[in-house]
Order: structure tokens, then sequence, then C-alpha cells
């Protein structure tokens, strides 16, 4: 590493100008990725509901459709209305009355169940089918474009509104996410830095590595609207204490008197060998991710190790070659560091260690208590502010309609009407269905078969294929809709075992199986990877289960919370913030362990070795939890979209506790567990011999008394 850090050093300009260079296909690279905001997409393919999508796509030329209500309007201006709609790109056919029969035909002669699920007082309602998937740029194109030949007396209802909002939403929230997170991050800096400049450069290095990973992710063609959105205030949390250290190191070796070539080559050797342990707990926390079956962990948690490599990268290669280029101008910078240096804290913490104690197993079972039982919800609607238009004709479906899910059955294209007829009665019976219909339950058998126009039967009729539309008065994501999609499930199969139930509501239902699952298998997946890696960096049994454990009970905390407090959670909140925050905290726990074990073993007591290592690592761990803090906080705070500021917001909120209980419990494990410790970890034979000889000296000390 030594000739590398050296050839960082000499190499700086050429450094700098490859860097600035690699901004411009990495932004291309930025510009060329799509971005996924359909989160049920993530699903596994193989499971019922996803296999269901791809038949509509494939048998029926659409994975999209949309419910569209229209308020007092002529019938005459209704049928003009749908004919504008049908003209729209990406509209693949639009049923209505008219579908069926001539408007000259009064409504009343359709099936009672028919009239009253697609009428109600002066409100009418159509059905929009697409030619692309839910989260296609067609039909999000086409979404709009309705919406703008609309009148205020129009809503458009369904999932691929719903997506249209997300992604209007975030793109125009993301740059501000940005914007905040490097606006506190300033502020805490210029708090701990003793620099007005450099946190500048912290910010441009860790900027162009943010960068680099964005643009990087075209080799997966698109990344989820959560990724994106988190992806570089998350790595700016993760990443900036990796530059505050470079600049600690390098003022130390500054002031042993080093030429500052010479000064900067140990610093980054020895940022180097520091950061390489705190960021692959980092990387493994993402990863962890992946072992998700939901594949929004997989999106989320490559970008996001890759976005760690990146910045340790850029910390040793492009902040170096920045701070040597413009050394001048950060020395004229310097001042006085604003946040103070930690003495008489720690002498108190170490010293009162036992209310620490008790404290902590005072709150373990309410924390306990709180994670298990804090609520979330899986309406991805809900995500969304309540003035947004897909959320508007959301309400107006429930209002006019008593109708709040729609989702649509699959069933063998042979099986006759009568059969039909039957299925679509008894499910009709089934708690909570407004109606149950298809083309035969739609003509109510007015018009015969061969009389019906072969495209209008094409949109609901395949070769293999029939489709029937389900009408429910339950939201989606309800215990009342999952029971029902299990009734109506039950019933559709005694008729046809392969038929299927598909739509946004069972999808959903599949989305809380599967994340109940991912949650604790993401859970031990990163709960085992960090023990292991404390473990080989430790050399020690008995520390990693101390560390883990004291991270742990932050992550119950922070997640028990919402349950006090009477917040419901998003549901990706729950699956992926513990394994966020064991990950990007943990390091605290191992920066003031290996002070710890390092004066342990140069002869001191343990309460001498706790105070030291408190006193020498309380600094660096407040500077690196309020970074974390100041990079999520703000975003969680102004985000619009609940299942990011929800996220952020945990995430800003775990930085903190963690902070709190490492300076004070963690100090605590080591007075209570020291005789543990020293017999269950390696290189601890000094700190062995050490204790004996105290215990000899106060055993001789005491009979001397005597």
């Amino acid at each position: 590493m030594k000739a590398i850090s050296k050839g960082i050093v000499k190499l700086r300009f050429v450094i700098l100008a490859v860097a600035i260079f690699l901004l411009i296909p990495s932004a291309i690279g930025y510009i060329n990725t799509r971005v996924n905001y359909d989160i049920l997409s993530y699903l596994p393919k193989e499971i019922e509901t996803m296999q269901g999508q791809d038949i509509l796509e494939n048998e029926f030329g659409t994975g999209a459709y949309s419910l569209f209500i229209v308020e007092g309007m002529e019938e005459k201006d209704v049928a003009d209305l749908k004919s504008r709609i049908e003209e729209v790109d990406h509209v693949k056919k639009v049923l209505w009355y008219d579908s069926f029969m001539d408007i000259s035909v009064p409504m009343e002669m359709l099936p009672d169940n028919v009239y009253e699920a697609f009428n109600s007082d002066d409100a009418t309602m159509m059905f929009i089918i697409f030619d692309e998937t839910t989260s296609s740029d067609g039909t999000m194109d086409a979404i709009r474009q309705i919406r703008s030949i609309a009148n205020e007396k129009c809503f458009l209802a369904g999932m691929s509104g719903i997506v249209t909002d997300t992604k209007d939403l975030a793109e125009k929230e993301t740059p501000i996410y940005v914007m905040i997170a490097v606006i506190l991050a300033v502020i805490v800096l210029s708090l701990t830095m003793d620099s007005y400049l450099i946190p500048i450069f912290f910010l441009l290095s860790i900027g162009m590595a943010i960068v680099y990973n964005l643009g990087s992710n075209i080799m997966f063609g698109e990344i989820s609207f959560i990724t994106k959105s988190l992806a570089a205030v998350l790595q700016l949390g993760v990443t900036l204490d990796y530059s505050i250290f470079l600049w600690h190191s390098y003022q130390e070796e500054l002031e042993k008197g080093c030429d500052k070539n010479v000064s900067m080559a140990h610093a980054i050797e020895a940022t180097f060998q520091s950061v390489i342990g705190s960021s692959i707990t980092t990387i493994a926390g993402f990863i962890a991710l992946c072992f998700m079956s939901f594949t929004i962990g997989l999106d989320l948690g490559v970008v996001m190790a890759k976005g760690v490599i990146f910045g340790v990268i850029s910390c040793i290669t492009v902040l170096p070659s920045m701070i040597l280029v413009f050394d001048n101008l950060i020395e004229k910078s310097k001042h006085k560091p604003l946040l103070p240096e930690m003495v008489k804290i720690p002498n108190w913490i170490s010293d009162h260690y036992k209310i620490f104690a008790v404290i902590f197993l005072v709150l373990l079972p309410f924390a306990v208590y709180g994670n298990s039982h804090t609520k979330v919800y899986y309406d991805l609607a809900k995500t969304l502010p309540d003035t947004l238009p897909s959320t508007q004709a959301a309400n107006e479906l429930e209002t006019n309609f008593d109708t709040s899910t729609t989702y649509m059955l699959l069933v063998d294209a042979d099986m006759s009407s009568t059969d039909i007829t039957s299925m679509n009665e008894e499910i009709s019976k089934v708690d909570g269905v407004d109606a149950a219909i298809g083309l035969d339950s739609a003509v109510g058998g007015m018009i015969p078969e061969d009389m019906i126009p072969s495209d209008l039967r094409s949109e609901v009729q395949s070769d293999d294929y029939k489709l029937i539309i389900i009408t429910s008065e339950y939201n989606t994501a309800s215990d009342e809709v999952n029971a029902q999609i299990d009734a109506v499930n039950k019933i559709v199969k005694s008729y046809d075992e392969n038929a299927m139930v598909v739509g946004e509501a069972p999808c959903t239902k599949d989305l809380i199986t599967i994340t109940n699952h991912d949650f604790n298998v993401v859970n031990w997946v990163s709960i085992g990877a960090v023990f292991a890696i404390i473990l080989f960096v430790l050399k020690s049994f008995s520390l990693p289960f101390i560390l883990v454990a004291v991270i742990e009970f932050a992550i119950f905390i922070n997640m028990g919370i919402p349950y006090y407090t009477g917040s419901v959670l998003p549901f990706i909140a729950s699956v992926v913030i513990g394994t966020i925050q064991l990950g990007s905290t943990v390091d605290y726990a191992i920066l003031m362990t290996t002070r710890y074990c390092r004066e342990r073993n140069n002869g001191h007591s343990k309460k001498e070795a706790t105070h030291i290592a408190l006193s020498t690592s309380m600094k660096s761990i407040i500077v690196s939890a309020l970074s974390f803090f100041s990079a999520t906080f703000g975003v969680g705070l102004i985000s619009s979209i609940d299942m990011i500021g929800a996220l952020c917001m945990l995430m800003a909120r775990g930085a903190i506790i963690s902070m709190f209980v490492v300076i004070l419990v963690l100090p605590a494990m080591y007075m209570i567990f020291d005789p543990i410790v020293v017999r269950t970890s390696f290189g601890f034979k000094s700190a062995r011999e050490s204790d004996r000889k105290r215990k000899k000296l106060k055993a001789g000390s005491e009979r001397v008394t005597a």
C-alpha cells in the first residue's frame, strides 16, 4: 500500500483530471438508466400472480388498466370523451356502455349488477385498457394525456395512475433531497472540522463517487425509484466519515513535521487500513438485502454496496489529490473547531456504568415488544399525499361506487357461459365483492355471442383465457380484502384448477407474505455477516455477541418508537432499516472496542481501558453519527413520498440512537463482561498477566494492612 499511496500523491493532477473526465460517461449512464416506479414488479416471477400478469401481457396485449370516473356529464358527452381517450397513444381499448349497446338504448337495459357496478347517481365509470405494462413509459404518458383531456370532474383510478404520480413527485423532489442533505452536511462539518473549505472538498469528492455509482447503474438497465431517491443521500451518509478520517490522519502527520506529500502518503495508507474494516461491515449490511426474494432488496443492496466501494476509492484517490492541489487555499481557511473536546463526559459515563447497565435492562423488554408490534402498511397509494390525482380518484371511486379495489380472474376460455354465470354468482356472494363482471354477464344474454364485435371480444377473451373483473369494497392490503381473495380463489379453483386471480390486490397480498419472510432472512443474514466480520477483525468469540447485541438494542428502540407513538410505517421500512442501521452504525462500536482492546493489552485495567476508549472515540462517533443524520434527516422531513420519508427519518433517528447506545451502554458492557472478554479473545495475554499482577499487589497490600 505504501507504493500505491506514494503513486497517488505523485499523480495527483492526473488523478484529478481523470476523475473529472469520468463524470461525463457517468452522467450519460445516469441519464440513460431507466427508473422503475412499480414496486409490485419486483415480486418473484414464479408466483402465480406474477405469472398472471405475464399472461395478461402475452394473451391480451396489456398489463395495465384503469378505472375512469366521469361525474355530471350527459351520455353523449361521455361517449365523445370515450372516443377521444381511445385515440390516445397506448390506450388499447375503453370499455363503457356503448361498447355493448348503442347509447340510444337506455342503460337500465343492462343487468342490475353490471349497471350498479358502473353507474352511481350522476357518475359513470369506464374501464381503460392499455397496450403496455403498468409502469411502462408509454402507459404513464397515456395517463398524463388522458388527464389533460378530461376536466376536473373526471378521475383516473388504478395502479398506473399511482405509478405516474409517484414518478412525477419523485423526479421533482429528488434534487431537493440532495440539496437538503448537502446543506445539512456542510453545517455539521463546519461545527466539527477546522477549515471552512475542507467540507466543500469532502462533498465534491463524495459527489463524484455518487455520480460514478449512479452512472454505472446503466449496466442493470433500470433501478427502482426508491434506490434512485435514496442512493445519493445514503451514500453521502455512510461514506462521509471516511473523508473525515483521512483529513485527521493528514493533520496528525503534518504535526509531526513531515512534508505535505509524505504526510498525505502516510494518511492514505492509514485511512485505507482503517476504512476497510468499517466499509466491509457497511457493505455486508447492504449485501444482506440481496437475499430478499422481493428483488427490490437486490436492487437497493447492489447499488449501495457499489456506492460504498466507490466512496472508499474516491476517499483515497480523488480527495487526497484535491487537498494537495488546493492546499494553500485550505490552509488559509483554517479555524478552531466549534465542537469541543470531550473530557469530563467520558469520565462521568465510565464512573456511572452501572446506571446505564440498569437502563439497558429496563428498556430492553419495552424495545423488543415495541419492535415486534410496530404496525406497517402495504397499500402503495398511502405513501402519496392526498392531494394527488390518483389519491383523489381512489376516494371518488370509494365514495360513488363503494369500490376500493379492482382485480381480475383468468379462467379457461372453454369454460361454458353457464359455469361462468354460476361462478360469478358465487363470487358475488363473498363478503365485500361488489360485482363479478365478464363478457357473458355484461351482455346479459341479450346479445348472441356471435353478434358481439370481435374487437370487443378480443379484449376480454383470448384463445386460452377469459377475463373477469372483480370489484371490491375493501381496500388493497387490508385483512378483509386478503380474506376475500382467498375465498374468491377457492371458488375459482373449484371451477377451473388452472384459473388465476391477478391484479394489484392479489399481488399486494403476495407482497405481505413474501416480505414477512424476507424480514427474517435479511435480519439473520446481516447479523451473521456482521458477526463474522467482527469475529475476524477483533479475533474474539465474545465481543461479536456484545457489539451486535448493543446495536440490535439500538435498532429495537428505533423500530419500537412508532408502536408507542401510534405511527404506521410503510412495509419496506420494517424489512430494510434493521440491516442498514446495523451495517452502518456497528462501526461506532468497532471503533471504540478496538481502542479498548489495545489499552487492555497495554496493561491498563478494565476501568482505565474503558475510559481511554470512550474519551478517544467519543468525538469521532458523534461526528460520524451526525454526518449520517445530516444526510438523511432533511429528506425524511420534506419528502412527500412516505416510503422515502419514513425510511430516511428512521435512518436519521437510528444513527443518533446508535450513537447514544454505543457511548452510554457499550462501556458498561466492557466493565461487566471484561473477565469473559479477556478469556475468550486472542491477543489478551498481556491483559491477563497485568490483571494477575494487580490482584497480587492488592492481596499483598491487604495482608500488610491486616
